[in-house]
């Protein structure tokens, strides 16, 4: 279904890393995630926009889950393990509102109108929410956030060990090696990697957020299709690397890695994230 209308909402009620020593190559470093006794994290998605009056809200909501603040919460009301994992994609739809994203991108606005199909929606609209790929909601929600982590169904976190080299100064290749812990019959899926950046900073001179000073995390600035596997034993290795194009002023301390893996419907099937090295 197409959509039909954008929007921009701002009312509530609805719906460990290890480090291991450099290898060979210019800036490498190897770094092994911790694989949770208990089930994976469940992938919290938010299409946000630094040109929607109500997003700042939203994201302020994503940094407090990405500190920890809700986890009491949501283990005592049954949850387990890592409660979730966070990726922000700003969307460019708002752009024409009189301040120009500069994180947005056609490719996030592509995802989100995807998962609007998807999920038989036929409205864009920002801040929202899309929880394991499953469900989605006003971004804003805070109670429906937490609610839709407990209930959302939870995979394990693929077994890889992450190796980062930097081959020039414009670019960071992420190898992985390792078993997904799960089963894959012959549909297939996708194995994602994320690169998103914290503690970014934005002083918002004009549009809707005119004067207001914008702080954001988790904010996915590249997002690559490591490889796409089908029949697959859930002890199998795998073995992939993904390449990135990194941007101006990259720091990789204020960076991470995301994994995650998705099938045709966008729906996610198991995460694990990594840290990236300060000085890889």
């Amino acid at each position: 279904m197409a959509p039909r209308l954008l929007s921009c909402f701002g009312v509530k009620g609805s719906s460990t890393s290890t480090t291991g020593k450099g290898i060979s190559g210019h800036n490498a470093a190897v770094v092994a995630a911790d694989v949770p006794a208990g089930d994976g994290p469940v992938l919290v998605q938010l299409f946000s926009s630094q040109g929607c009056k109500t997003s700042p809200e939203a994201e302020m909501l994503v940094s407090r889950l990405g500190r920890g603040d809700f986890d009491g919460q949501i283990r005592s009301e049954g949850g387990s393990g890592s409660p979730a994992m966070i990726l922000v994609f700003h969307v460019d739809y708002w752009d024409y509102m009189g301040w120009k994203d500069r994180y947005g991108s056609s490719q996030w606005t592509v995802r989100q109108k995807a998962y609007i199909e998807a999920l038989n929606q036929d409205t864009m609209f920002t801040p929202q929410f899309v929880v394991q790929g499953r469900v989605q909601f006003l971004g804003n929600e805070e109670e429906t956030l937490l609610k839709s982590i407990v209930e959302a169904p939870r995979f394990p976190s693929p077994a890889f060990q992450a190796t980062f080299q930097r081959p020039t100064s414009e670019t960071l290749q992420v190898s992985l090696t390792g078993a997904l812990r799960m089963k894959v019959d012959s549909t297939g899926i996708d194995i994602m990697v994320a690169l998103y950046e914290n503690g970014l900073v934005t002083d918002c001179p004009r549009g809707e957020n005119s004067g207001r000073v914008l702080a954001n995390d988790y904010v996915v600035r590249k997002l690559e299709k490591l490889c796409t596997v089908k029949d697959l034993a859930a002890k199998k290795t795998i073995s992939e690397t993904a390449h990135f194009t990194v941007w101006d002023g990259f720091n990789s301390a204020k960076c991470g890695v995301a994994v995650f893996l998705q099938n045709a419907s966008l729906q996610i099937f198991g995460t694990q994230s990594f840290q990236l090295p300060d000085e890889i």
